[in-house]
């Protein structure tokens, strides 16, 4: 059984009820839910949260709720690990056999369907991984980063870099935030799912991590902008 777990706590404070609050017409969970839906490769699609509205809402887009996520794994110090493994441990208590799990974050609008199947195809073509998730490459070389100090003079973090040219440096990237696909024993094992894990490269202009109004008023520009070019 492959599944999809969207972790969904009710506690949110930069953005008050971030999970479920609108974005371009619905609430913004209800957009992850509709992309694994269109994937058409989760036999379930299953949120996990500590709050009753959310779960509502959930189940009024086509999401499962078929547990409540306990309260020492929702609050502002919990993982994405322990909070997958425990969906994954409630749905082989309930009699399914789970292979592999996605952890789709609720406030991903910019998730491309095309990204998850294919995030899956190369977990399962692999022999040294346990996760894969999407990755996008940094916009500037990171070798060349600069620190301010605080009367505003400038040094580089990697001096050695200074006279570099940027098409000589390594090519960098960064998690992107959306998703992580795992086979059902990685999570369970709560073992780290960032280091030596497949990294699927996504452009950078599909990449936004939603933690402030700002960032919220970014996206829905963005969102505009992107379907405008798609219709």
């Amino acid at each position: 059984m492959i599944i999809a777990v969207i972790p969904a706590r009710g506690g949110s404070k930069r953005i008050p009820r971030k999970n479920i609050k609108s974005f371009k017409g619905k609430p913004i969970i209800a957009w992850s839910i509709d992309i694994a839906k269109k994937t058409k490769i989760f036999d379930k699609i299953i949120v996990s949260t500590d709050d009753p509205e959310i779960a509502e809402i959930a189940r009024l887009y086509g999401a499962e709720v078929p547990f409540i996520r306990p309260r020492e794994i929702s609050d502002d110090l919990s993982t994405t690990v322990p909070v997958i493994s425990h969906a994954v441990s409630e749905m082989q208590n309930l009699g399914f056999k789970v292979d592999y799990a996605c952890c789709l974050y609720p406030c991903s609008p910019f998730i491309d369907s095309k990204d998850l199947i294919n995030g899956l195809d190369l977990l399962k073509k692999s022999s040294k991984s346990d996760y894969c998730y999407p990755v996008s490459e940094y916009v500037h070389p990171i070798q060349r980063a600069l620190r301010r100090s605080n009367d505003g003079t400038l040094s580089f973090l990697m001096p050695k870099y200074e006279l570099s040219r940027t098409q000589d440096l390594e090519q960098t990237f960064h998690d992107a935030g959306q998703f992580y696909w795992g086979n059902s024993q990685a999570w369970l094992e709560n073992k780290n799912m960032h280091s030596g894990a497949i990294g699927l490269p996504i452009p950078n202009w599909r990449v936004v991590d939603i933690d402030t109004s700002d960032d919220w008023v970014r996206a829905e520009i963005m969102f505009e902008l992107m379907n405008m070019n798609r219709n």
